[in-house]
């Protein structure tokens, strides 16, 4: 009988990194259509922009 062992491998420290710089990559090359390298462009810039505004909200309440 085989015992109950997990195949899977936790992720290292570079492996998020390495997974965004890859991503950006496909996005760059001709591999992906312009709508949705707009699409998942605006997504992302959205919710960069919306987190640096919790985070100046977050910030301006501390110093009150």
């Amino acid at each position: 009988m085989e015992t109950a062992e997990s195949s899977q491998i936790l992720a290292g420290r570079w492996d998020i990194a390495g997974g965004v710089f890859r991503f950006i990559g496909v996005l760059v090359r001709d591999a992906v259509p312009g709508w949705a390298k707009w699409t998942i462009g605006g997504l992302l810039a959205f919710a960069v922009l919306w987190e640096a505004g919790k985070w100046l909200r977050g910030r301006r309440s501390t110093v009150r």
